[in-house]
């Protein structure tokens, strides 16, 4: 399995945030992360 850069409390985060209605378009750039990698 393909190892992910992002520890377990930042991907938390990241969906916290997208569950709030934040856009993953917004979400990403400020992660460094790519929209694919949300999916």
């Amino acid at each position: 399995m393909k190892k992910t850069r992002l520890t377990e409390s930042q991907i938390i985060r990241i969906l916290g945030e997208q569950e709030a209605g934040r856009r993953v378009a917004e979400i990403c750039p400020s992660h460094g992360i790519s929209q694919p990698t949300t999916h």
